[in-house]
């Protein structure tokens, strides 16, 4: 099948404004938006730049705007999106290169959420049990891979970036609702600050971006509830 590729591009070292190239490849219906974004670096023009590493929807490193939503290059079938195909960084992070962004500002915001566990008191001999009803609780939220889709699709983080943002909050989530943690109402009193939790305006964009199928806005909620009526 014949495939339009709209690709937005940015060198800083010699470009004054981002500019849209396109290239014409021609490729399979199951192949993903990653392989053709592979063919045109590998065979068109070599000076592309993107960030991947396990290509399988694990890593989390090929994050991009793909006509209009944010999505993993390698889980999106050319089926599913051709024929033309629109590709731009994720928004709100500054650019690098291409579809390179900036990770640190997002990666910041996930540090200052304190995303491990804590626990002072003395190990049990053999281990610090929990039930699979405590598990449970905080299971879904387990499953984030940093790859940044739901901060970087949240209008409160586009306008003010200092926004701690969906994917801090679920990892955030993670630990507090840990039976087996003790630093539940530090990680609650730093969202609550201005540019905490307090900010999420319930839009769903954050979970509709997630790869991972993290029902985040849900899992923000329960943080809320949690500060607001010292549920946990």
């Amino acid at each position: 099948m014949k495939v339009k590729l709209r690709i937005k591009r940015f060198n800083p070292e010699k470009d004054k404004e981002p500019w849209w190239g396109e290239y014409d490849v021609e490729m399979d219906p199951t192949d993903r938006v990653l392989d053709a974004l592979h063919y045109v670096k590998w065979h068109i023009d070599g000076t592309l730049t993107l960030r991947r590493s396990c290509g399988h929807g694990i890593c989390g490193s090929d994050a991009m705007r793909i006509n209009g939503v944010n999505r993993l290059a390698c889980k999106v079938l050319l089926r599913d999106v051709a024929p033309v195909v629109t590709v731009e960084p994720i928004l709100g992070l500054p650019v690098i290169k291409d579809l390179v962004v900036d990770m640190e500002p997002f990666m910041a915001q996930y540090r200052s959420v304190m995303p491990y566990f804590v626990n002072d008191e003395p190990p049990p001999p053999r281990e610090r049990l929990q039930s699979p009803e405590e598990r449970a609780v905080f299971d879904d939220t387990t499953k984030c891979i940093l790859c940044a889709c739901c901060t970087t699709s949240c209008p409160s983080f586009w306008a003010r970036g200092e926004y701690v943002g969906p994917a801090a909050i679920v990892q955030a989530h993670r630990f507090i609702f840990d039976s087996r943690d003790r630093a539940a109402a530090q990680r609650l009193e730093i969202l609550n600050e201005p540019d905490g939790i307090w900010r999420c305006r319930t839009v769903y964009n954050c979970t509709n971006a997630c790869p991972r199928e993290i029902k985040i806005t849900e899992a923000i909620a329960e943080v809320k509830k949690a500060l607001l009526f010292s549920r946990l």
